[in-house]
């Protein structure tokens, strides 16, 4: 890629293309086997970064934020998602506690420092230390983050909840919530473009 910057190659069948331009909302894909191969990049290296340190201290503030506040009969009980994994776990459901704080904790919160990382120095045209390894490590933890179907699942119980409780929603759903249109947007963004955007450090 670096030799030749205007060749992309699709990473599923090694079909390889001549890289056009593309317009806004425009995304190229395999005719062979119709995997995507780029989308257009519509925000700038330093947007990219401001929105991965939006959705740092977005993420912080869901963490430590009360979910729901449950009220019955004049008591009130609320949680944090670390307080549903906790709960989750001296209740014998280990293998589910593990699964949540893997994907709802740990997976977004290194794919956002990963992403962090590699746009500090991009915004100065350089690659970062461990550059490689961070681009591949995007790649496959990606998938893994699933905070789009933590908020399909908090609605669906907050909905039910109502009938039995008084709920509440608190700053960290609000937060979550937020955090899900960040995901998207960071979804929509090809990291691969940073390949091209930048280049290796000088010894």
């Amino acid at each position: 890629m670096d030799k030749a910057p205007s060749l992309i190659v699709c990473e599923h069948c090694d079909t390889v293309y001549r890289r056009q331009p593309l317009a806004r909302g425009q995304v190229a894909r395999c005719t062979v086997c119709d995997a995507v191969l780029e989308r257009h990049q519509w925000l700038s290296v330093d947007g990219q970064f401001a929105l991965a340190l939006t959705g740092l201290i977005v993420f912080v503030i869901a963490n430590v934020s009360p979910i729901v506040t449950l009220s019955l009969s004049g008591m009130q009980a609320d949680t944090t998602l670390w307080g549903a994994v906790i709960a989750m776990w001296n209740d014998d459901a280990q293998v589910v506690s593990v699964l949540t704080a893997l994907t709802l904790f740990f997976f977004p919160l290194a794919q956002i420092l990963m992403h962090g990382w590699v746009l500090w120095f991009a915004r100065n045209g350089r690659r970062a230390p461990g550059f490689r390894a961070a681009m591949s490590a995007l790649v496959r933890v990606k998938p893994w983050s699933m905070i789009e179907v933590f908020m399909l699942g908090v609605l669906v119980a907050v909905v039910k909840a109502h009938a039995y409780f008084d709920v509440a929603p608190g700053a960290g759903i609000w937060a979550f919530g937020v955090l899900t249109v960040l995901v998207t947007v960071f979804a929509s963004h090809d990291p691969r473009n940073l390949w091209d955007a930048t280049t290796e450090a000088r010894p």
